[in-house]
């Protein structure tokens, strides 16, 4: 039986590792603190709390896998905090398993076009902000490993949608001079081509493995905003300018998945609207009547 650690067993790496588990692997989860591996102590496998960026804390551990997935996430936080737990995180996992195969989740946050273009993984990476150039920088040093990386666009999914937060919480705004395209993927997707990935140990020499994440059809933030409003049968959102701060930087430019489905990935949700349709809006409603 084949064997994976999922480090980083939050909203992403819960599916994932549920995913690997439902196709017969030996799953291990890790999580920061004691608390988050606790509340999945009813899981079928193990989920221990290993804090990546401890270099002897990933050193202990005593199992070995054929594939190990750092899907670990910030919540946010500065450049600081990104070279902690993406870049040191990598290279300590990197250093323990020598010999696994190492998929890395990224972002396509790393692209900087702002003109609306459609970027593959040959484009350039020109981020602007300084979480993304420490983004880039693991991603160096796995591929440099023989690692593998996954530039996962917005995650969306059930009971998480910032769009959809937004919209309900009346913050949505509509500015015709600043509308841009969104990127999204939904995270049973994610954990789909992770799974897909991690099969991926043999590939040519000089087959650069980074693979964008995301599904089929970009689309311009003002057309998900009237797209809600009318399936709530809400009023549009305000027309002004928009002063708030992008969590994914103020790039603007359609992200292509065709290397990922050129292996045979494909989204079950592929785009706005059917992830709206068939997972979104549904566990959102369920939440408000709990």
């Amino acid at each position: 039986m084949p064997r994976v650690l999922i480090a980083g067993c939050g909203y992403v790496g819960e599916a994932t590792a549920d995913l690997f588990f439902e196709r017969d692997w030996g799953v291990e989860g890790w999580t920061c603190s004691p608390e988050s591996a606790q509340k999945l102590c009813g899981k079928a496998y193990p989920v221990r709390a290993v804090d990546i960026s401890d270099k002897v804390q990933v050193a202990d551990s005593k199992s070995e896998f054929d594939a190990v997935v750092h899907c670990a996430s910030t919540r946010g936080g500065d450049a600081d905090l990104y070279r902690l737990v993406y870049l040191n995180g990598a290279r300590n996992l990197l250093d323990r398993f020598v010999g696994s195969t190492i998929v890395f989740t990224s972002s396509t946050s790393v692209y900087g076009q702002s003109d609306g273009a459609w970027v593959t993984e040959e484009t350039a990476t020109e981020p602007a902000r300084g979480t993304g150039r420490v983004l880039l920088e693991a991603e160096m040093l796995v591929l440099c490993r023989g690692g593998i990386v996954a530039r996962l666009a917005g995650i969306y999914g059930p009971g998480r949608s910032a769009l959809l937060a937004k919209f309900l919480a009346g913050e949505a705004i509509v500015d015709p001079g600043n509308d841009r395209f969104i990127n999204q993927v939904h995270r049973d997707d994610v954990a789909a081509a992770l799974f897909l990935l991690s099969n991926r140990a043999s590939a040519s020499a000089v087959e650069q493995q980074i693979y964008n994440v995301v599904d089929d059809q970009p689309i311009l933030q003002s057309e998900c905003y009237h797209w809600l409003a009318k399936k709530l049968n809400r009023a549009p959102p305000a027309i002004g300018r928009s002063t708030s701060k992008r969590k994914r930087s103020s790039s603007n430019k359609r992200v292509s998945n065709a290397k990922l489905r050129s292996l045979g990935w494909a989204p079950e949700y592929r785009n706005f609207a059917e992830a709206m349709e068939k997972s979104i809006l549904p566990s959102f409603r369920q939440m408000a009547r709990d």
